[in-house]
């Protein structure tokens, strides 16, 4: 019994010795907290900036992700212009101390930057380690030869030079305004995104999957190895294994080895199943452990058919897809998990399986949500190649960094299982030039080179044969961009290909504005290159689905062609939230767009209710618009619906008739003379009451009615709560109109980072803690701070009682 006892304690010491190794043989540290920053004014010589023993002791404190120009105010005058966003733009400096122990030594200490935008240069104890131009793109350097150890403090320096603008056609940010991570390993390691991991053969009861690991050997002598690597189930299990032969490596030398193993049983990715598998890498020399390397993977199958679209695991499924830019609203470029994991949360709701980055690489954190949340992601490299489409941008750099920029794109992402389509380039200029055949080529054979297994695809908004870029021959897919009127014939223009609809509608709306009568479209502007000089008062948009740009559509005319034809295996909607800059019809004082399914305050749209009630299992009836007009006004009423075959319309208890969708309608319309009371709508199927919804005419405002998306959030000092304030009547009933100027604070450990409206022409700065209400809602958003406990969110509004909303921090 003795015995046993020694053996079980034994073991206990073995395991505790082994998981210290493991913790200790790589440290990922997030480096974000406690950065100091220095934004230039035009007169401020920075050409000592990158030196340790700078004094900086009078710089801006502050946490990454940092975006500086949503700092800054609205003006037409900012070189960015209306197109960017109207903000600011400039050179930035970002310095951080920090001190190693000595016992990392003997470790090699890497800087890892998600995204900087732009034009970033970086030093560490003042040696230059290099330049990185492009902002979207994720990159490493090598701090081990500069570094102190022990007392002896490090200084990191980063230059971020946004001042040549225009240098994108939307908002784009400036500064560190992704994280940045510090990683510490033995000289003996798996490469910088240096696994690849792929499912070529899928069975009910067995998958085979592929591991390529590649090894780095920076000892200054030859190392022999071995590398294991366990897989890991969703439920936390081994259930394979492989192991390699040693191998010897010389010094600076990687070597990649590669295998296959079987797991037995699979559970497969899918959209309603996102299950994630864990790749566990070891490296062993001489009985030590030298680097354990976890890569998250999926087993799924999925391919397109030029007949019957998309497939998934066998079974077809139609690309219902929104484009995204990188821009979190008022927070700005600056990434946050939450607020993207809110924007990914509100896009399913309506029904969408699948997001275009466009047109840049996004965060790595949106991929790992689209992983873990279920979405099929078209991510893209590029806005533009050699040719330039605005005086500052990437096609400056394009012939020194394209290459190691797409290389290092392909090795961060190709593991996501929601990454299933490459997009090397949206609406390239090079279409229309014969150089764009042999630049497709080349972006196409580098992809390949590095991911066999998804195809490649580019944004043409030149969708025939006579487009350079489809003639190359090296597209495995025909993104199309608009041109919806020649969808039908694509088969015939294009035989034995392939179709995805990369970007759609451009439609236009401005939430709880509407333009009557509702059946007859608006196409603003008359042409793309023709400033816009009608619209109307204030700068609106209609709510109807009847207001659109020149090369696009309705919402309604794009998704009765996909939903109708196998052959066009789904869409990207431009876009799922509106974002900053581009403001399309309209120029100044606009400074965001219309294009959004929701605002840029994440309130939704009216259309976002005609895609759930089609692309969602929700059942829907969406009635509207709101019921507050002028005595004997003739209104459209309109009403999206599902799972019912009638919609009935009472207007004070009165029935105005039911009506059905005829074939391809998607949407049923009342013309009403408008009286006060109550709107009241019934779906029925089969005669049977499937839904009801409500509208009454409101009354002045009386209060503040708020509420919030999480009433629990972690205190972890960058979870977000977001709190909707909605102007109401002394009855509860939101008024559509209200324009309250609401003022927030808060009482706990928390902080108020910006305000919003969703008004595509508010000037107020985000950063303000007051903002009026637009058509009767605003928004503020509350970032936790490191402390648990309660935090009370208030909103004041002359003439209104105060409203309370309670957070816990946990």
């Amino acid at each position: 019994m003795r015995f046993i006892v020694f053996l079980s304690l034994f073991s206990v010491l073995l395991i505790s010795s082994c998981t210290q190794n493991e913790e200790n043989v790589r440290v990922v540290r997030k480096f974000t907290h406690e950065w100091k920053f220095n934004l230039l004014d035009s007169l401020e010589n920075d050409s000592g900036y990158y030196r340790p023993d700078l004094d900086d002791s009078k710089w801006r404190v502050l946490n990454l992700p940092h975006d500086w120009s949503i700092e800054g105010t609205f003006s037409p005058d900012h070189p960015a212009d209306v197109g960017g966003g109207a903000l600011p733009g400039g050179v930035g400096w970002y310095r951080k101390s920090f001190s190693l122990p000595e016992n990392d030594r003997n470790k090699k200490v890497f800087i890892d930057f998600d995204g900087v935008y732009m034009n970033s240069e970086v030093w560490i104890n003042g040696h230059y380690l290099g330049k990185r131009p492009y902002g979207y793109i994720s990159f490493r350097y090598d701090l081990t030869p500069h570094l102190n150890f022990g007392d002896k403090e490090n200084v990191l320096a980063v230059k971020v030079d946004n001042s040549l603008q225009p240098n994108s056609r939307w908002y784009s940010g400036a500064g560190i305004y992704r994280n940045v991570w510090l990683t510490t390993v033995n000289p003996l390691y798996v490469d910088h995104w240096g696994t690849f991991i792929t499912t070529p053969h899928i069975e009910d009861d067995r998958a085979v999957v592929h591991i390529q690991s590649t090894v780095s050997n920076d000892f200054d002598q030859p190392v022999v190895c071995t590398v294991i690597t366990q897989v890991v189930s969703p439920e936390g299990e081994v259930v394979a294994q492989t192991e390699s032969a040693d191998k010897e490596l010389l010094p600076n030398q990687k070597i990649t080895f590669s295998d296959s193993v079987e797991v037995p049983h699979p559970v497969l990715w899918d959209l309603n199943q996102p299950r994630i598998y864990t790749a566990i890498t070891r490296i062993w020399s001489d009985g030590h452990l030298m680097d354990q390397y976890h890569t998250k993977f999926g087993i799924r199958s999925f391919n397109f058919d030029a007949e019957k679209g998309f497939f998934l695991n066998g079974r077809p499924v139609k690309i219902k897809g929104v484009c995204l830019h990188h821009d979190l609203g008022a927070l700005g470029a600056a990434f946050n998990r939450r607020a993207m994991e809110r924007q990914l949360q509100i896009m399913q709701k309506m029904g969408v399986n699948a997001i275009r980055t466009s047109h840049n690489p996004p965060a790595p954190e949106v991929l790992q949500l689209c992983d873990s949340m279920g979405f099929i992601v078209m991510d893209e490299a590029f806005d533009m190649w050699a040719l330039a489409k605005v005086k500052y941008d990437y096609s400056h750099h394009w012939e020194e960094w394209h290459e190691t920029d797409l290389r290092d794109f392909i090795r961060r992402d190709r593991n996501h299982p929601s990454v299933m389509i490459w997009s090397i380039g949206n609406e390239i200029l090079e279409q229309w030039d014969s150089s764009g055949v042999e630049l497709t080529r080349e972006l196409a054979a580098i992809v390949r080179q590095l991911d066999p297994t998804r195809p490649i695809t580019t944004g043409n908004n030149e969708p025939s044969p006579r487009n350079y870029l489809i003639q190359s021959g090296a597209l495995d897919l025909i993104g199309v961009n608009y041109h919806h009127e020649g969808w039908t014939d694509f088969p015939k223009t294009f035989p034995g290909q392939k179709f995805i609809a990369t970007e759609t509608n451009s439609s236009l709306h401005t939430r709880g504005y509407y333009d009557m009568p509702s059946d007859s479209v608006r196409v603003w502007p008359n042409r793309w290159d023709v400033p816009f000089e009608g619209g109307n008062p204030g700068n609106t948009c209609s709510a109807y689905d009847n207001c659109r740009a020149p090369w696009g559509s309705t919402h309604a005319d794009t998704w009765r062609l996909i939903k109708k034809y196998d052959f066009l295996s789904g869409m990207f909607i431009w876009t799922g939230f509106d974002y900053l800059g581009e403001p399309t019809p309209y120029q100044w004082p606009s400074r965001s767009s219309y294009f959004g399914v929701v605002d840029l305050a994440g309130f939704p749209k009216d259309a976002y209710y005609f895609y759930q009630s089609e692309w969602s299992k929700d059942t829907v009836l969406h009635l509207f618009p709101h019921w507050n007009w002028e005595e004997g006004q003739t209104v459209d009423v309109w009403a999206y619906y599902n799972y019912a075959d009638e919609v009935e319309l009472f207007l004070n208890d009165k029935s105005l008739g039911s009506k059905s969708k005829s074939d391809e309608q998607f949407h049923v319309m009342w013309r009403v003379s408008f009286e006060p009371g109550t709107l009241r709508a019934v779906s029925r199927k089969n005669g049977q009451r499937v839904a009801e919804k409500i509208i009454h005419t409101a009354g002045q405002p009386a209060r503040i009615h708020l509420t919030c998306d999480r009433e629990i959030i972690h205190a972890n000092g960058e979870d977000l709560a977001f709190v909707t304030a909605i102007v109401t009547d002394k009855e509860g009933v939101p008024v559509p109109d209200a324009e309250n100027l609401i003022k927030f604070s808060l009482d706990g450990e928390a902080s108020i980072v910006a305000t919003d409206n969703g008004s595509q022409t508010s000037l107020t700065s985000f950063q303000s803690h007051q903002r009026k209400a637009f058509h009767g809602k605003c928004l503020a958003i509350v970032r936790a701070g490191s402390k648990k406990g309660s935090v009370m969110v208030k909103a004041v509004s002359e003439g209104l009682p105060e409203a309370v909303a309670r957070i816990e921090l946990q």
